[in-house]
């Protein structure tokens, strides 16, 4: 029963997502003249040029790489992405149909003296629901699966050219697209940026750390408040002073960014330990149940 209730929360959200990324296309970026990021922007363009949905071309676009993840790489990344799509592409060809009047939701100013607003919400409305679909295991299409099938065969090619030189192509074509106007491909240039920059924080801000690496004497005394008062755990290791050849105690923990100062209040209570502390930008595993579980390193 609660695979079952899982399984069908996962899909509602990922219908959800794919709603709303649709209503941003219709509010924000089709009626300020200017192309989105990747395949999508693709999409737009050829819109705007010949007057065919891009509702339609989006799944056209999308379909043959969702079946070659599907093949290759994921089967239930595939099929998660198709029903987005599936989900946002429909979307996009009823929001578009001239018995559904969307015009009073529209965002366009006629003197133009707010253009940069509108692909600014939709990159950072877009860049969240992009990374609430990399937590559900899913993509909303085009450079995603792109990047999906490249690592599949070269794991060690970097994907952000591919994806970098795409985006430059969409920009610049949208100069010519845009009737020779400079100011769409600024604004696609700052949609990106806000897109990456959104979905990036997103990913990282979910599972971010601090890390603290601390010489002390007093290592049973540390380990024990850090237990019993931050809910996390930490690694002993044997250390030696490389001028003194004193022998130390070694300490590694990592814990949530809110709990710096309550260690740092830890650490005061007992004299002569030292430690450094670096960012941990993402955390792995599952860190469930007693308190003594609850830490990245144990």
């Amino acid at each position: 029963m609660k695979r079952a209730f899982r399984f069908i929360y996962e899909y509602l959200t990922i219908c959800g997502l794919a709603m709303a990324s649709s209503l941003v296309y219709i509010i924000f970026i089709f009626p300020n003249s200017f192309a989105p990021a990747g395949l999508g922007g693709v999409a737009t363009m050829i819109q705007h040029s010949f007057g065919i949905n891009a509702g339609y071309l989006s799944f056209l676009i999308n379909l043959p790489l969702i079946v070659a993840v599907f093949i290759w790489v994921d089967k239930e990344f595939a099929v998660k992405t198709f029903v987005y799509i599936l989900v946002f592409s429909s979307m996009l060809v009823l929001l578009q149909e001239p018995f559904l009047d969307l015009s009073s939701f529209i965002y366009l100013t006629e003197n133009g003296t707010s253009r940069l607003l509108g692909p600014l919400a939709a990159g950072i409305i877009n860049g969240a629901i992009l990374g609430f679909t990399f937590f559900a295991n899913c993509s909303s299409g085009g450079t995603d699966l792109m990047a999906a099938i490249i690592h599949k065969f070269f794991p060690s090619y970097n994907f952000v050219w591919v994806g970098f030189v795409l985006n430059a192509i969409v920009a610049i074509v949208s100069f010519f697209v845009y009737d020779y106007e400079i100011e769409p491909v600024l604004l696609c240039i700052l949609y990106s940026y806000f897109l990456s920059n959104v979905s990036d924080r997103m990913l990282k801000g979910s599972r971010e750390a601090i890390k603290f690496e601390i010489i002390t004497d007093h290592p049973e005394e540390i380990s024990r408040d850090i237990i019993t008062e931050l809910g996390h755990s930490a690694t002993m290791i044997n250390a030696e002073g490389c001028y003194t050849h004193e022998k130390k105690n070694l300490l590694m923990c990592v814990i949530n960014k809110d709990q710096m100062i309550m260690m740092k209040n830890i650490l005061g209570r007992y004299p002569g330990s030292f430690a450094s502390i670096s960012g941990v930008s993402n955390t792995v595993g599952r860190f469930e149940g007693t308190r003594e579980q609850n830490s990245a390193i144990d």
